[in-house]
């Protein structure tokens, strides 16, 4: 078994944390992580990241209360990359009230919304907390 390094360095003290439900593998999000956003996420079994907008590490869920459940977590060989796999509290996982964040489909020069909204980020979130 190896020791885990996570290369925080690369990218300036964080690396990215793709996201995915572990019932079905579906991509729900990309998010960063410094050390302390993983050292929660490890001991509290919960999803943490570091708001590179708000710099502050931040509880999937503090706000919304839809939360991510940690059941397995991978390295990439580059030891920069994670992905975690998660059981989704709540039925999205993105701000704006898709199950994913990657509800835009591209396709030629436009974008399509490729997915339904599941509520409505106003009732759920102030201007303060998106």
């Amino acid at each position: 078994m190896d020791v885990l390094k996570i290369d925080f360095d690369k990218l300036g003290g964080i690396v990215p944390v793709i996201i995915q439900d572990a019932a079905d593998g579906y991509v729900l999000m990309l998010g960063f992580m410094n050390n302390e956003a993983f050292d929660l996420t490890v001991k509290t079994g919960l999803a943490h990241f570091w708001s590179r907008t708000k710099k502050r590490i931040w509880m999937k869920g503090e706000s919304s209360g839809h939360t991510q459940i940690v059941k397995e977590m991978h390295i990439d060989c580059d030891n920069d990359t994670l992905l975690i796999k998660v059981i989704q509290n709540g039925t999205a996982a993105c701000h704006e009230g898709y199950r994913s964040c990657f509800y835009k489909r591209i396709k030629g020069n436009s974008v399509i919304i490729d997915g339904e909204r599941i509520f409505n980020p106003e009732d759920v979130y102030s201007s303060e907390t998106k």
